[in-house]
């Protein structure tokens, strides 16, 4: 559901899809990587898990990394949790997992390619330090498991505070 993530009153928890450069041409760029299925898919399956497992899901995707490091910064106070594909950002960007350090929302880190059986350059993940979690190499079913995984997480930190 393409939540805007600001109705307060709401009790079920609200979520941030993250996605970084070159994202949207999923279905296009190297498909024997990253498979078949494209942007369009990778949306309609986190607004169908949203609406299966009753929480709200928004996606945001950029190809600047200035801009998913301000969604990442206009996420605080709004936002649950994220899952974030920095892309290609993941082995560069020290301001993405600052801006993640500092709003302090819990996150998965997820990549749709198994990065750890790829190029020695993947094998950086500067998010990967904050990270509650880290799915790879499940296409674009990695976004529901990360969905999951923040909801269960959420669910888990709420009970063990009452």
């Amino acid at each position: 559901m393409r939540d805007d993530g600001r109705d307060k009153g709401a009790s079920r928890p609200r979520f941030l899809v993250v996605n970084g450069p070159n994202i949207n041409m999923l279905g296009l760029r190297e498909p024997d990587i990253y498979g078949k299925e494209d942007y369009r898919a990778l949306l309609d399956l986190v607004e169908r898990t949203a609406q299966e497992e009753g929480f709200a899901a928004t996606c945001f995707q950029s190809n600047h990394e200035g801009d998913l490091v301000d969604a990442i910064q206009q996420a605080y106070g709004v936002y649950d949790g994220i899952v974030i594909n920095p892309a290609a950002y993941t082995h560069t960007s020290i301001a993405i997992l600052d801006a993640l350090k500092a709003v302090g929302i819990p996150f998965v880190e997820v990549h749709i390619s198994a990065v750890e059986k790829r190029e020695g350059f993947r094998q950086v993940s500067y998010v990967r330090q904050a990270a509650l979690h880290t799915i790879t190499g499940r296409g674009i079913r990695g976004y529901r498991d990360a969905l999951l995984f923040l909801r269960d997480f959420l669910a888990k930190s709420a009970a063990e505070r009452l």
